[in-house]
């Protein structure tokens, strides 16, 4: 999803089309898909891309904020990779690729809602990917940390309250998050030129990419320390800052 009044920005580039869509309506993916497939006649890859932060607590959370978490995170990709299979079908090729994030490897403080929808891509995609190889048809998903962009600006977060407990662990975690985001200078360009090289050579069924140093690290240390392990190194080295 992006701001209609954002895609100016690629006004006077004749090799670039943008066009309206929000990922939580059928409506609108119909008429982006019918658009697009009028000024193409086929589709290379499709990427998925659309995603919102919810920092809250458990206890605290809000049925809105949970509704539509997932309705753009988790069930936005379902819809838009369920609108374009036929095309890709028809053509016997395609790509899709679907950004999820380091929280789609790892589970971290304040992440029990924007976690699992990044997870629930990853697990949806590979199931997906099965699905899809006998009409050669890739599927792909890439992980990385935080970018220097306006996201953790608009990551919507529960209010303070008066558990001291949560207000710490929240001043913690948003202190973490805002410094790893001015340390990623160069991550947004390694993303473009590795989304890039993905859907220029698309992999055979199912693949994940891992982008940045963060990303490398986190899945590196999960997967060789284990849950007791990690569960430490976090409580020490995040909830003690």
């Amino acid at each position: 999803m992006i701001c209609i009044k954002e895609a100016t920005v690629f006004e006077g580039y004749p090799n670039i089309k943008t066009y309206e869509l929000d990922v939580t309506s059928l409506e609108s993916i119909d008429k982006a898909k019918e658009a697009i497939l009028n000024d193409y006649k086929s589709i290379d890859v499709v990427v998925n891309n659309a995603g919102v932060g919810y920092r809250s607590f458990v206890e605290l959370s809000e049925d809105d904020k949970i509704d539509a978490i997932v309705k753009i995170n988790w069930l936005g990709v379902v819809k838009v990779c369920r609108a374009f299979i036929p095309c890709f079908r028809q053509q016997n090729k395609g790509q899709f690729i679907n950004i999820t994030s380091i929280a789609g490897l790892v589970n971290l403080p304040l992440g029990s809602f924007y976690h699992p929808t990044k997870q629930a891509v990853e697990s949806f995609s590979e199931c997906m990917a099965y699905e899809l190889s006998d009409f050669n048809i890739s599927v792909a998903t890439v992980q990385f940390g935080n970018v220097p962009s306006n996201f953790q600006k608009n990551v919507t977060k529960s209010q303070e309250s008066t558990i001291d407990s949560y207000n710490k662990m929240m001043k913690c975690v948003d202190r973490i998050m805002s410094r790893k985001t001015s340390e990623n200078h160069n991550l947004s360009i390694s993303i473009l030129e590795k989304i890039y090289k993905i859907a220029e050579n698309p992999s055979k069924g199912f693949q994940k990419y891992a982008i940045g140093f963060d990303a490398k690290l986190m899945k590196n240390i999960r997967r060789f320390l284990g849950y007791r392990l990690f569960d430490r190194l976090i409580k020490r080295y995040v909830l003690s800052q």
